[in-house]
């Protein structure tokens, strides 16, 4: 049977409480030992027990842990204005990347030319050059591509023609041997009632010689 759901309070035995501290804390440490080799991540655990005794583990050394800690809590509390001005900063360099970039897109499109040099005009040409080089050759890749597959799909169909025409010559000549043997044994019925033996089937006839077939009327 499984262990059992354990309530999370206080242990009131002395003895229980210690031998359960003594267990979680090497099963904690064990974890963030694990922590820092398999994540590359520093870290540090202290703990101190009912007694007042201090254990502690750290993937560098507790002093590393401890400054980089405070430091890192000093960097989150800074004054406040001085976190506006940051992100306006930040807000004004986007809108010029924006602004930049809508200019450069006009003049791909033709637009807003005049104020441009020749040298300025002749890097907007190579430009339109190299990208009109890379869409003809992937607009290439996309039809050959195309073309290959439907000339894989013609040479499936070709052969799924020459086994359907096989199996229709097969089914004709089944046909013909059918019809032949209906009609053969009809026609010697009524000649075997008429007391008539077709040409060669006779006793004294080369029996290899061709056959001639009457059809009879119904």
């Amino acid at each position: 049977m499984g262990r059992g759901k354990i309530v999370i309070r206080r242990i009131d035995n002395s003895t229980s409480r210690q031998v359960t501290f003594s267990k979680r804390r090497k099963g904690l440490i064990k974890k963030a030992k694990e922590l820092a080799i398999l994540c590359d991540a520093e870290v540090g655990v202290m703990i101190y027990s009912s007694t007042g005794k201090l254990y502690e583990c750290s993937s560098t050394s507790m002093k590393s842990v401890i400054d980089r800690y405070f430091k890192s809590k000093a960097e989150h509390q800074q004054d406040p204005e001085a976190e506006v001005k940051f992100w306006q900063r930040e807000a004004a360099i986007l809108r010029q990347q924006l602004h930049s970039l809508q200019e450069n897109h006009r003049q791909l499109m033709g637009e807003q030319l005049s104020g441009l040099s020749a040298r300025e005009l002749e890097n907007l040409e190579d430009q339109l050059e190299i990208s009109v080089r890379s869409i003809r050759m992937q607009k290439e890749q996309i039809l050959n591509d195309e073309i290959e597959e439907l000339t894989l799909k013609g040479d499936l169909i070709h052969k799924e023609n020459v086994e359907l025409q096989k199996k229709l010559n097969l089914l004709r000549q089944e046909n013909i041997e059918l019809c032949n043997k209906v009609y053969g044994i009809r026609d010697m019925n009524t000649a075997s009632a008429n007391g008539f033996i077709p040409h060669g089937l006779g006793t004294g006839e080369d029996s290899h010689g061709p056959i001639h077939l009457r059809l009879s009327q119904p």
